[in-house]
């Protein structure tokens, strides 16, 4: 595969933006690769946490926006953990992923936007996450309501899933969360 790095003008470097976003220094990488290896989803994807954090370091422009990791990546933070250097990789696909969202880079194909959509609402309406609520909202968006139903009966068996939302988590804490997140949507890091 041929990888096209198209250079951007410095005062609206995307490598500095990022920078910017995540407090992380990309000129300490040492492109040990840690990064990819420990990454739960880089055989999945084209382009792996080094391949990203090797473009932004050589001024990638926009089309690293465009990326399928920024969409595939779970936040585990273990390619954060693993690197060497201390970088914050899970925090600079973060940030990409908001500037792709703010640019309105074409989105990777699949629901995995549906998805999180999904699990935030449970979490901000619950204070924790309640499965049957975000299956439920995923399962609409997606138009799929019968696929994975024979799966049901052994989750709740085996306790995986709950009917009744546990109301352990301190709902007005997380709602105050949401709140101040919403007010600040639009303000500058």
């Amino acid at each position: 595969m041929t990888i096209t790095i198209r250079k951007t003008k410095k005062s609206d470097s995307l490598k500095e933006i990022v920078e910017q976003l995540s407090g992380a220094d990309l000129s300490i990488c040492l492109q040990c690769k840690k990064c990819s290896g420990g990454c739960p989803v880089g055989k999945q994807t084209l382009s792996r946490p080094s391949e990203i954090m090797r473009r932004l370091h050589l001024n990638a422009g926009n089309e690293l926006l465009e990326s399928d990791i920024i969409w595939t990546c779970v936040s585990c933070e273990t390619c954060s953990a693993r690197c060497p250097m201390g970088i914050e990789v899970a925090a600079i696909i973060d940030a990409l992923r908001k500037l792709a969202l703010e640019r309105k880079a074409s989105k990777q194909k699949g629901n995995v936007p549906l998805f999180n959509k999904a699990f935030l609402k449970t979490v901000e309406i619950f204070g924790r996450t309640y499965e049957i609520a975000m299956i439920a909202a995923y399962k609409l968006g997606t138009g799929k309501f019968m696929s994975d139903t024979e799966k049901f009966p052994t989750m709740l068996k085996k306790g995986k899933i709950s009917l009744i939302p546990s109301l352990n988590g301190d709902r007005k804490i997380v709602r105050r969360i949401f709140k101040k997140t919403k007010e600040n949507k639009g303000a500058k890091v």
